[in-house]
């Protein structure tokens, strides 16, 4: 078609369509000593409190060797594994502070600290005190965060220690996972490194883990897990996780046997925990953009959850999520035909204040963790 140089309608776009900003899942940071050899050491060894992305487990023995590159090589030979794996070298093997300070600005959802278990020591005519690096590191993830910054500490027991009394005080929380083992790697990076290769939402029980471990007796685990009906009622748990490799899985293999946090009686599970996360922040980086923009009116009000559908409808036909509700009462309100005087003045606070208040209810569905079935021959 000929051009002409009458138009009658000018359209000029301008701008970028808003995007909303993607939280990582399966990122993690290691903080632990690395000792460079004593004779030829790398001109690039790692320098103390600073973070260095590793991808090659080669490179990480290389630069970083001792505990804190073998930590890191052992995450990253998951399968699946995590995104992107930070290394932090301490300056000293006691001074976490500063290195925890580092790994705050990080981009990541898993902190461990290398070859560190968790453990009780009781001084002279003291009490028992856990492991001091243990402790930093649920007070680092349990402490307040920025948008999307949530965190998952990953602590392991000693070798062969069965005593869930060992998770105590401020380590009783949702932010950390613990692991009972019988082997001579670092656990906690190991299962980091699982944790990280999963989606938020799926269940961590029963998912293999790269590292060689003895089996736990059942005398133990009855410590660890507590007792279980024989036929009926879910899982009992006190807080600690275990490494086992079960007979009904052909061949050999680690896997973990449980997938809980260290609070039995709050946030059970870790997938719990995840997803929460990842919901609330999907949900606030979708919303963001309605500030300044969108009216305390019908029409702002009903684009308001016309965000939040968009966010939480592909989650519940991906089944992430069962279903979900979302109510707006003011919107309520306005889309009443006759109003009391009392609702007109909470409608007039509302644009007053220039604050929408909205409650969703999200159901979602765990993953079986025990099937109990009665089998009966005639």
């Amino acid at each position: 078609m000929p051009d002409t140089p009458v138009r009658y309608v000018r359209v000029k776009t301008e701008g970028v369509p808003f995007a909303p900003a993607v939280r990582a899942y399966g990122n993690i940071a290691i903080i632990g000593v690395a000792n460079p050899p004593t004779t030829n050491p790398p001109a690039d060894f790692l320098a103390p409190n600073t973070p260095k992305l590793f991808t090659d487990v080669n490179e990480a023995r290389r630069i970083a060797s001792g505990p804190l590159g073998d930590a890191i090589a052992t995450a990253l030979v998951q399968e699946p594994g995590p995104s992107e794996v930070w290394g932090v070298r301490l300056a000293q093997s006691n001074a976490h502070d500063d290195a925890f300070t580092k790994v705050g600005p990080l981009n990541v959802q898993l902190v461990v600290v290398a070859d560190t278990d968790l453990a009780l020591s009781t001084p002279t005519g003291g009490q028992p005190t856990p492991t001091a690096a243990i402790v930093k590191l649920a007070e680092h993830v349990s402490a307040p965060a920025a948008d999307g910054m949530e965190r998952i500490g990953v602590a392991m027991l000693a070798k062969g220690a069965a005593d869930p009394a060992v998770v105590t005080g401020s380590l009783v929380t949702e932010r950390m996972v613990y692991v009972a083992h019988k082997s001579d790697e670092d656990v906690a990076a190991a299962v980091a490194g699982t944790i990280a290769g999963y989606e938020p939402h799926v269940s961590l029980l029963l998912k293999k883990v790269k590292v060689s471990s003895e089996p736990i007796s059942a005398q133990d685990l009855v410590k660890l897990n507590g007792s279980e009906a024989a036929n009926t009622g879910g899982p009992a748990g006190k807080g600690v996780n275990w490494l086992v490799d079960p007979p009904l899985i052909p061949g050999a293999g680690i896997y973990l046997g449980e997938g809980y946090t260290g609070d039995p009686g709050g946030k059970k599970y870790i997938d719990i925990v995840r997803t929460i996360d990842d919901v609330t922040f999907r949900l606030k980086a979708r919303l963001i953009g309605t500030i300044g923009n969108l009216r305390i009116s019908r029409s702002g009000l009903r684009g308001l959850v016309a965000e939040m559908e968009t966010v939480l409808e592909p989650l519940r036909r991906t089944e992430v999520i069962e279903e979900y509700e979302i109510v707006v009462p003011i919107l309520a309100l306005l889309d009443k035909p006759q109003r009391t005087p009392l609702e007109d003045k909470l409608i007039q606070a509302a644009q007053t204040d220039r604050a929408a208040e909205a409650m969703v209810r999200v159901d979602y569905a765990g993953a079986i963790h025990r099937i109990n079935i009665t089998l009966k021959f005639d």
